[in-house]
């Protein structure tokens, strides 16, 4: 029988890490030399005709060895990648990770702790206990939080528990959210059986509270029940803010339940120059952080809070062979209700390493560079001849479009661009018109990269 390789973990696991670091190292070098920029040049058929041909056989009789193995997949898929460290890749809330939180995954990903009981995870559960009443301090003052996947998984859970908080009183729930909110509302509420949300008109971006106002109104006289208002703290669009203190103050009034996706804005808490725009946060019954967009963590670093901690146990869960009775009794961590999951990555150890690493001061720094640059690009649209800026940023997302050109034009610049593999942009659909979007996550980008991009895009999309 031959040996069987080597494992991660262990005494003898880093030693059988090393070298297989280096060449992943190397691989990882030379795929971000074939792409050369960006993107991968050439549209969806030609990445997929060059990943298949360097790929080969996935399954063959005979292995080709850990060393070719990862030499040649990793170069595959570091060549087609759109890598967010370059800075012409600004599409999306899809951040360059920083080293450091790499470096702690790594380290995750060979002990292999899985957090759905203590037993298998005895420091790993110690650390994310410790973390999440952090984060749950930093936003509510007090509280408690759960790592989750991101945004999605969060504004599940807020809706979940709004579900749970009605039917402890026999009541309806309702759902009140804007034209602004993330789709992943939408579709909890779809999952869980709730009532369609009541969907209200944002013409200006954000949320008005007096609209919000009447709506309660409305809906506790003809349809009383349980309400959950939600709110979104940088929206994906055009990241911004809806008024959070007046809708804390009504919710307060009306008896309901306020939720807020956080999880592009939450980053801002950390800067001292920008955390008043987050002024309110701190009363939300509830909110959704991701640190996979303004905290540089690979992804999947979610968060949801609570303010009161008392709320979570809704969740709780019994499975005899995770945590049963009398090992709880006895003083063992119950994890099942800490998540949806069963099986998870210990995801708090990145977050806690870049924590510790950074620092208040550390990771407001990069949160403040992000945005300076950002408005670094609204200056240079507005004093361009042949653009035109939608509105000074708000957080790091700029929207922008070329004056003279229709909406099919826009659209053609950017997959132009796309399948050049020299810049990556969005797009949003706002006040009836298309822009693109640049959404900055780079600290290392510089005005002189801006301009670059600004210049691309006048290159492909005149009319």
């Amino acid at each position: 029988m031959p040996t069987p390789p080597p494992l991660a973990g262990g005494a003898h696991g880093p030693g059988a890490l090393r070298p297989l670091l280096g060449t992943v190292l190397d691989a990882l070098r030379q795929g971000a030399q074939d792409r050369g920029g960006p993107l991968p040049r050439g549209g969806p058929a030609a990445v997929a005709d060059r990943l298949r041909h360097a790929v080969g056989d996935l399954l063959p009789t005979h292995g080709t060895g850990a060393e070719t193995a990862l030499r040649t997949l990793v170069r595959a898929l570091a060549a087609g990648a759109a890598d967010p460290a370059e800075p012409l890749c600004a599409a999306h809330l899809h951040c360059p990770p920083l080293a450091l939180a790499t470096a702690a995954d790594l380290a995750a990903s060979a002990l292999n702790p899985s957090l759905d009981s203590w037993d298998q995870a005895p420091a790993a559960s110690a650390l994310e206990a410790l973390l999440t009443t952090t984060l749950a301090t930093e936003v509510h003052g007090r509280g408690d939080a759960l790592i989750t996947t991101g945004g999605t998984e969060s504004n599940h859970l807020a809706l979940l528990l709004a579900r749970e908080h009605a039917a402890a009183r026999h009541q309806t729930p309702h759902i009140i959210t804007g034209a602004n909110a993330h789709h992943s509302l939408h579709r909890a509420a779809w999952l869980l059986g709730l009532p369609r949300p009541h969907t209200l008109p944002t013409p200006a971006g954000v949320l008005d509270p007096t609209t919000v106002a009447d709506t309660l109104t409305r809906l506790t006289s003809d349809a009383p029940g349980h309400i959950l208002v939600t709110a979104t703290a940088g929206t994906t669009d055009a990241g911004l803010i809806d008024p959070l203190p007046a809708l804390a103050d009504i919710c307060h009034t009306h008896g309901a339940r306020l939720h807020v996706d956080a999880a592009y804005g939450a980053g801002l808490l950390f800067s001292t120059t920008r955390r008043h725009q987050l002024a309110g946060l701190d009363r939300a019954d509830s909110t959704t952080l991701d640190l996979h967009k303004l905290g540089w963590q690979p992804a999947a670093a979610g968060v949801f809070t609570v303010r009161d901690p008392a709320d979570l146990h809704h969740l709780d869960h019994r499975a005899d062979y995770l945590n049963a009775d009398d090992d709880t009794e006895a003083g063992l961590p119950d994890l099942l209700g800490r998540s949806l999951r069963t099986t998870r990555r210990p995801d708090a150890l990145k977050i806690a390493v870049t924590l510790t690493a950074l620092g208040r001061t550390g990771l407001g720094t990069l949160v403040d560079r992000v945005c300076d640059r950002a408005h670094d690009l609204a200056r240079q649209i507005t004093t361009h001849p042949r653009f035109e800026l939608y509105a000074p940023p708000t957080i790091s997302t700029v929207l922008f479009r070329p004056r003279t050109a229709y909406d099919h034009h826009i659209a053609h610049a950017r997959r132009r661009l796309l399948t050049d593999g020299t810049a990556v942009l969005g797009r949003a659909q706002l006040d009836g018109r298309r822009w693109l979007k640049a959404t900055l996550l780079n600290p290392h980008t510089t005005p002189d990269d801006l301009a670059t991009l600004l210049k691309l895009v006048e290159g492909t999309a005149s009319p």
